[in-house]
């Protein structure tokens, strides 16, 4: 299950994270968001042990959103070693975002 990652835990969870991090900056009213919310729950799944993969929720937590410059949501930035390696807006297919995760591993 993806963890629900605040602007609080951002920091620890997502910057401090010895494995790479998935981030979906999404928001409740937002129709893309849950189209994209399945696919990101499975690669929580098939990449559990490997990858952090959490979810931000805008409307709550816009400190890092404003931060790493999310305009459109759903946005998937992809950290390693608190680095933006990866960032894909609007929703592409499960292949996109597991190519892009197991390129890091």
């Amino acid at each position: 299950m993806a963890l629900e990652i605040t602007d609080a835990t951002f920091e620890e969870v997502v910057l401090k994270s010895d494995k790479p991090v998935v981030v979906d900056f999404w928001a409740e009213w937002c129709g893309p968001c849950k189209m994209l919310g399945p696919v990101i729950e499975e690669l929580s799944g098939d990449f559990e042990g490997k990858v952090v993969v959490g979810k931000v929720d805008v409307d709550a937590n816009q400190d890092f959103a404003s931060q790493y410059g999310v305009r459109s949501i759903p946005t998937v930035l992809i950290f390693q070693n608190g680095e933006i390696v990866g960032r894909q807006v609007g929703v592409a297919p499960k292949q996109t975002y597991a190519d892009a995760i197991s390129a890091l591993l």
